[in-house]
């Protein structure tokens, strides 16, 4: 039997030889034959095939004059081919948009901002909420028009391949591929390292589709490329995903369960973007104060929960948590302003509060989304607080940060709302008073649990009455406490010109609120050394004189830092103080 074995492979392995050698037991085979046989061998796959391009792109302290076959051609995906970056939704969208490019970009992609101009058209979704889904499947009308001329303008032309990335590709995948068949390429929120191997697979005409969800993935080893590079804020990612589970909320089905990113990459990538010149970072995450890096581990501990407050899941034990975080960033750079979104009002402990008390860089500027006013639907949707536990949490607030901001997230129309429940939201409105807020009506999302387990019996038009109610309370007490501003001195971060007029500059003071200025003065630092224009993150000190519900304006004084305002507004504020004193005494 193995001489049997033996013979075959002897002639199997003549049959791959030249023509010289092919001679055993009179089989004789062509060099036409061979030569057939030898491409066939050739053209298949080899082992580098069956290695993930980010494994072979990690490897290190290979001699260049070495030639390793599974390492040939590895960043051989982009082609040059030209991208064109479509950005729905939150900021994390912004960021994640930046993560894409810094991958497509290592990958030989180059980026384009003309869409006549693009080879590939990746469109990075929302799914919160059904209008920002409308708007996705207005668009893919509209692109398919513009692939559609561009092919009747050149017959030999490459089509232009579209793709859908990020929530909505994880949500309606199935939908974008059957009703959609213009769409060449699927990829959710945690596959975007495989990108470069799916948009090489739309080449040869094949539909892409990766929307697999991870339990670890926070691209902790991606260093974000930015889209503008000019500007002088920037996101920062923390975490991805979440656990909450709030009935009305799809981000757990489509952004998966919540997982930190490691402190040591957080900071690295902050004090790249310090490097690059950026003035103002915000932390980003879907729940950014449950944030816990178990990599690291800390001698302190704190109650994760505020009083009053409860969560669905079991809360993680050690590791370093938000307030060390914070303490952490705040002091990679005092001249850096630093802002987190978005938290959930049960993960506010003391340790938080008093790091943003201890750090002038530290924005006193707070979101705390309260969704509804009305304990009941409070309960229907899962937030794990009543109304009672959230009006004691802003008072407890604002006796540690006496000058807070504080934003706030609503829904009205959720699920059974009744009209005097909706009252209760209202009068919460008006309770707390809001710098801003951000307000909506209630869109079901399946997936959900109050897909699953509630009817949406509110009528369109009965939330779109509540939602103007809604606005119109808003805005007027954001004019109200805009307007008490009127007289004040406040520290400005200069973004750019104003949108309205080139005459005009705006920029941000703490609380987030825009603020404009005239831009052709020249203004000199406090000590009155280098009169100049102001410029482009500049920090400028500035005397409010005009205000409404959504802008401030005032009259620039004089160019500072960070921390010489701050520095100066305390003795200031400890000098009229100790007047006071005086005058009662």
């Amino acid at each position: 039997m193995r001489s049997i074995s033996c013979r075959i492979l002897k002639n199997n392995l003549l049959k791959c030889g030249n023509y010289k050698q092919l001679c055993y037991r009179n089989v004789s085979v062509t060099s036409f034959a061979c030569e057939k046989a030898k491409r066939n061998l050739l053209g298949g796959p080899n082992l580098k095939d069956f290695f993930k391009n980010e494994n072979l792109a990690m490897q290190e302290n290979i001699p260049e004059e070495e030639v390793i076959p599974y390492l040939k051609d590895v960043k051989k995906f982009g082609g040059r081919r030209k991208v064109y970056f479509d950005v729905y939704g939150c900021q994390m969208n912004v960021n994640d948009t930046e993560i894409i490019w810094s991958i497509l970009k290592s990958n030989n992609f180059l980026k384009t901002d003309d869409l006549n101009d693009a080879d590939v058209v990746l469109i990075i979704t929302c799914a919160i909420r059904e209008g920002a889904e409308t708007k996705i499947w207005n668009r893919l009308e509209y692109l398919k028009g513009i692939r559609n001329q561009k092919l009747k303008k050149s017959k030999n032309a490459t089509p232009m391949k579209i793709g859908i990335l990020g929530c909505m590709a994880e949500r309606l995948k199935h939908k974008v591929l059957e009703i959609d068949q213009s769409v060449d390429l699927v990829a959710g929120p945690d596959s975007y390292k495989d990108l470069p191997r799916l948009l090489a697979l739309t080449q040869n005409n094949q539909t892409a589709v990766n929307v697999l969800l991870s339990l670890d993935e926070t691209y902790a080893d991606i260093m974000p490329v930015r889209l503008n590079e000019n500007s002088i804020s920037a996101f920062v990612s923390i975490m991805r995903g979440c656990d909450n589970m709030c009935t009305y909320c799809i981000v757990p089905f489509t952004r998966g369960r919540e997982r930190s990113r490691p402190i040591s990459s957080i900071l690295d990538e902050i004090k790249q973007l310090r490097d690059q010149g950026v003035k103002e970072i915000t932390l980003l995450g879907q729940n950014v104060n449950s944030y816990r890096d178990l990599s690291e581990s800390t001698v302190k501990t704190s109650t994760n929960l505020v009083k009053g407050f409860k969560t669905v899941y079991k809360t993680k034990v050690g590791g370093m948590r938000f307030a060390d975080l914070l303490h952490r960033v705040a002091e990679v750079d005092p001249e850096i302003r630093i802002r987190f979104t978005s938290p959930h009002p049960k993960d506010f402990p003391d340790e938080v509060l008093q790091v943003i008390q201890s750090y002038p860089n530290m924005c006193k500027n707070l979101h705390l989304p309260a969704q509804s006013g009305n304990s009941n639907v409070l309960e229907r949707m899962r937030r794990g607080y009543t109304r009672e536990a959230y009006l004691e949490l802003v008072d407890h607030v604002r006796r540690l940060l006496p000058n807070v901001a504080i934003s706030s997230d609503f829904i009205c129309g959720f699920c059974g709302e009744t009209d005097e429940e909706f009252e209760d939201t209202l009068s919460l409105i008006e309770r707390v008073g809001y710098n801003t807020a951000y307000l909506f009506p209630y869109s079901m999302r399946e997936k959900t649990t109050a897909h699953r387990r509630y009817k949406d019996d509110v009528p369109q038009e009965v939330k779109q009455k509540r939602l103007d109610r809604m606005v119109e309370l808003y805005r007027l007490h954001a004019d109200r406490l805009n307007r008490q501003q009127i007289g004040n001195l406040q520290l400005v971060l200069i973004e750019g010109l104003s949108k309205r007029s080139s005459a005009f500059l705006a920029g941000r003071n703490e609380a987030n609120i825009k603020v404009i200025i005239p831009g052709e003065d020249e203004l000199s630092w406090k000590t009155g050394t280098e009169q100049r224009s102001i410029r482009q993150g500049d920090y400028v000190a500035v005397q409010i004189n005009s205000a409404n519900s959504q802008v401030l304006k005032g009259i620039p004084l004089y160019l500072t830092t960070l921390s010489d305002f701050y520095r100066d507004k305390y003795l200031y504020r400890d000098k009229i103080d100790n007047l006071k004193y005086s005058s009662i005494l």
